[in-house]
């Protein structure tokens, strides 16, 4: 690499992925620093220096690139203020394959190279880059067969009904990697189990539970999903729930068989409206998309039955919020709406390019093509379809009172451009 007055100016990057020793005088990333500054020093005679900007990430994974001093590494190599970044290991710049390539190209683009000091790896030459591509092939590797296998871990373990760690719940203390029952807060469990049996109301309990001043395992006041939480639990039946299955759990039970199954009924039979929630918004294409241009608010899919038909329309949250009702939008139809947006987007679905690049990627003709997008090509779409085009052809749907602002994705159009002008494959 040739600079101005034969001067190549080396970063320094290093990491630590865990925070433990970093409070040491001389920890791994001043082991690191060192190692590459004596590197760089035996590349003076090549008109290597090392500037004096410390890049550092302590307690950083490598798994991804959203780490401070690794970006403001980027912006100086960017700037054109580095000419050589200088690591102790591949893996200490990123763990990731995928990361790595986009860093790649950056520093192709840069002019910039890369050294490992360890792994002899230096991008200025062929057989440099070419290592470095197996390496970290090997990285990801590495890190995937790591990520396996503390996910078998973990499976193992809960099938053993053995307690992994995280917030340990309402009602026990953990010890030694165990869970036992604290003898305050377990009445309180059985009295939620209780409530509900008698009163079937996650609202009212919380309430109940907040008036007499009760807190959750976190210090917050008690919500109808932290009851609903509690009541959903396994762990206070003395049993562990992995991945769809039951297993018996090392842990004592706080609650009793027939109490569980008694509350496990009721849930089952009062969840109706959930579900029903869930089906209007599976059934919601344009969701993530909408918005009321009065409140500024997105619209959510929602559902109402009406003399035996169930009607699907779009609802304005901020004004769901309010006591009374100000939106003049409030809600719409979700068939006029849809139907709107469907007629503008179908002339785009239909324009030559689109039709020429659908038929280039499937190999059916042209015109075949075409008679597909005729009328009755969007009602026999899925709902799943729908969504699927919508978020690739839409930025946003506005609803105003008197008009829809619907707003295209002019990177998908461009795509689609590209595509249609893409040579031919032989």
């Amino acid at each position: 690499m040739e600079k101005k007055n034969d001067i190549i100016r080396c970063a320094i990057y290093c990491r630590k992925s865990v925070e433990k020793g970093l409070d040491m005088e001389f920890n791994t990333l001043d082991a690191q620093r060192e190692a590459a500054e004596a590197y760089i020093a035996s590349q003076k005679a090549n008109g290597w220096v090392c500037l004096p900007e410390h890049y550092d990430d302590g307690s950083f994974s490598g798994g991804n690139l959203n780490r401070p001093a690794l970006r403001k590494l980027l912006l100086d190599c960017e700037a054109g203020k580095v000419d050589v970044i200088v690591v102790y290991k591949i893996d200490r710049l990123s763990r990731s394959l995928c990361d790595f390539a986009d860093l790649s190209r950056s520093f192709e683009k840069w002019n910039l190279a890369f050294v490992s000091v360890t792994q002899e790896i230096n991008t200025q030459t062929s057989a440099g880059r070419m290592m470095l591509n197996i390496l970290m092939t090997f990285a990801q590797f590495e890190r995937e067969m790591i990520a396996t296998r503390v996910k078998d871990k973990m499976a193992a373990t809960r099938k053993k009904g053995k307690w992994i760690g995280g917030n340990v719940p309402f009602g026990y203390v953990a010890f030694e990697k165990r869970l036992y029952v604290d003898a305050e807060k377990a009445p309180v469990v059985r009295r939620i189990f209780n409530r509900y049996l008698e009163i079937q109301s996650p609202k009212q309990i919380a309430y109940e539970l907040n008036q007499d001043g009760i807190k959750t395992v976190v210090g917050k006041e008690w919500c109808r999903q932290s009851i609903y939480n509690v009541l959903n639990n396994y762990t206070y039946v003395g049993k562990v729930f992995y991945e769809g299955h039951v297993y018996p759990g090392e842990q004592e039970a706080i609650i009793d068989d027939e109490t569980w199954k008694l509350t496990q009924a009721m849930l089952k039979a009062n969840s109706p409206r959930v579900d029903m929630r869930k089906q209007s918004a599976s059934k919601a294409a344009l969701s993530g998309l909408i918005r009321c241009g009065h409140c500024n608010g997105a619209m959510i899919g929602a559902s109402s039955k009406r003399w035996g038909r169930v009607y699907h329309y779009y609802q304005c949250t901020k004004d769901k919020q309010r006591d009374v009702s100000i939106c003049p939008i409030k809600e719409i139809r979700a068939g006029d709406i849809e139907g709107l947006v469907c007629e503008h987007l179908m002339p785009i679905i239909k324009a030559p390019e689109v039709v020429a690049a659908v038929s280039k990627l499937s190999g059916v003709r042209p015109k075949d093509v075409l008679n597909t997008f005729e009328e009755g090509f969007w009602d026999e779409l899925t709902t799943l379809e729908k969504k699927r085009l919508m978020q690739i052809m839409l930025e946003s749907v506005v609803v105003n009172e008197d008009d829809v602002t619907i707003e295209f994705r002019t990177d998908s159009i461009k795509s689609i451009q590209e595509a249609y002008n893409a040579p031919q494959n032989p």
